[in-house]
């Protein structure tokens, strides 16, 4: 044997060797792969995988503050981790949900789910058109069988047992001899498992579906207004807007509304007091310009239904009246200002900001007490109600940032370029103030006066279209899964053959699903079939 043969001997015994195609063993070519990978994503195991990142990926979400959720809650974390927040804006982290590496999860989530479902759901289609299967050769070979003779023939026999499969709903093989002299029925019921496990899968479908209509098409919206205030339907007064990524606003109902009144019912007794109950917002709305007026009074998880809109009532707080004067005695800033809640007491952050004030702009940044304690000299808000409202703020002179053409939070106050004003010993000036009460800033900047505190509320808009569709799937899921787990497929053969003059009948039952009582259904279906001769003597 020459060299060349050993090294083409060896390299055929490695593997090495290209195949007749020119492939070497395992290569695969550019459709192999693309098989193997969409099997590998459209396996359970990778659908399970994908389910359990999509779990994960959600945490920072929760954790996180959200820009589109609380745009002054992200600001003030980007203030105090000034370190970490160009890496959480790199990995989007502020907004999780409309990220990129979030989206792709998801992505590939439904498109395994899909490749999961329509396979199977091909097989429980093919399942339920089946035939029962033909009877074992040795029925004693199963855990639950019986047998008697009869002196009857055996097609006599076997009519009498598709007569009783049928009358309990068994569904039967078409019949076929047995061997020579003998004959055999089969039958099964609990079909409609299969059903349930077909409509299950369908039902995943259908709410993916819904879900995506509603990603797409829909809209969600939240704005604030104030008591005495109004709200139209249209992009401008929204004050966070997600829309969908087919969304048009020629599809939002063109409705408006005023906030007549808001009622609020506290608490004042037991473990829940000055907690607040009963939020009842007072609506005049209109469903298009023009239309009647009408009233609706929007409580929690009850909204306001205006054509495929739903109009949510989902916070309220207080905007306390606050004007401030400049220098030359001029109102440069004046009217209720919005202040967010912080807690349950709803101790409420807020800022005001007079740009236009001379000699330098002015900017104000503090907490707002419904209730004001002072305890020990420190101030304490007890509770939600306007018992005894206050508000405690800092005060800043110079740029504010508005005339730098960057986009700027009403809640959020820009001190970079600010200076604090102090007071003659160099301690930071605090103005604390009550309704109707003001207080002079020193150096002659003007000064500060509580109005008063006018309440508001949040609303949220929202518009999605594959709701019905999603429920619709939802309750098709629970049905079918009931199906699926209460319905017990049984399969049930009788078997007649001549021996010695006499027909023995031999049954046998099985339980497909496991844990079911197949001896009564067996001794039931044979107490039928015995002759009354029989019976009698037994």
């Amino acid at each position: 044997m020459t060299g060349t043969d050993l090294d083409a001997a060896s390299g055929a015994g490695a593997g090495g060797d290209p195949r007749p195609d020119g492939r070497r063993a395992g290569e695969l070519t550019p459709r192999e792969l693309g098989r193997w990978a969409w099997r590998q994503l459209t396996s359970m195991r990778t659908a399970l995988i994908l389910l359990l990142l999509l779990a994960l990926a959600a945490v920072p979400g929760s954790v996180v503050p959200q820009q589109g959720v609380d745009a002054l809650a992200a600001s003030r974390w980007r203030e105090d981790h000034p370190r970490l927040t160009p890496v959480y804006e790199w990995l989007d982290l502020f907004d999780v949900y409309g990220s990129v590496w979030f989206a792709a999860i998801y992505v590939l989530l439904m498109i395994s789910l899909v490749g999961c479902i329509i396979p199977r759901t091909i097989v429980y289609a093919r399942n339920i058109r089946a035939v029962p299967p033909a009877a074992p050769r040795n029925l004693r070979r199963l855990p639950d069988h019986a047998s008697y003779e009869s002196e009857e023939g055996v097609e006599e026999v076997l009519e009498q047992a598709r007569a009783e499969l049928r009358r309990r709903r068994y569904r039967l093989r078409p019949a076929e001899a047995d061997g020579p002299g003998a004959a055999a029925v089969s039958g099964e019921r609990g079909y409609l498992r299969e059903v349930g496990n077909l409509v299950f899968h369908l039902s995943i479908i259908v709410v993916l579906v819904g879900f995506a209509m509603g990603s797409l098409l829909g809209y969600k919206g939240g704005v604030i207004v104030l008591v005495g205030n109004g709200f139209s339907n249209n992009l401008t007064q929204y004050d966070d807007f997600v829309p969908g990524s087919a969304f048009s606003a020629a599809e939002m109902e063109p409705f408006s509304f005023d906030v007549e009144d808001f009622e609020v019912e506290w608490l004042t007794e037991g473990r829940a007091q000055g907690q607040a109950r009963n939020f009842v917002a007072q609506l005049r709305y209109r469903e298009e310009p023009g239309a009647p007026e009408q009233d609706y009074d929007l409580r929690v998880n009850h909204p306001l239904q205006i054509g495929d809109s739903e109009v949510f009532l989902v916070g309220h707080g207080y905007a306390p009246v606050i004007t401030v004067r400049d220098a030359r005695g001029e109102v440069v800033a004046s009217g209720p200002r919005v202040f967010l809640p912080q807690d349950q007491s709803f101790l409420s952050f807020g800022v005001v900001k007079a740009p236009a004030a001379e000699p330098d702009g002015l900017g104000l940044e503090g907490l707002f007490y419904p209730t004001f304690v002072n305890i020990g000299g420190d101030p304490v808000n007890v509770m939600g109600d306007t018992l005894n409202p206050a508000i405690s703020m800092l005060v800043y002179r110079g740029d504010l940032g508005l005339d730098s053409g960057r986009s700027q939070s009403v809640y959020i106050l820009e001190k970079d370029d600010a200076e604090q004003v102090t007071q003659p010993d160099g301690s930071p000036l605090r103005v604390d103030l009550q309704p109707g009460a003001t207080q002079e800033l020193p150096d002659r900047l003007g000064s500060i006066t509580f109005e008063g505190v006018q309440p508001w509320v949040r609303v949220q808009v929202s518009q999605s279209p594959g709701k019905v569709v999603a429920l619709v799937g939802v309750v098709a899921a629970l049905v079918g899964l009931l199906g699926s787990l209460f319905i017990r497929p049984r399969r049930v053969w009788v078997r007649a053959r001549r021996e010695d003059g006499r027909t023995v009948v031999e049954l046998a039952a099985l339980d497909r699903s496991g844990g079911g009582d197949v001896a009564l259904v067996l001794a039931d279906i044979v107490e039928a079939l015995r002759p009354a001769a029989q019976k009698e003597q037994s």
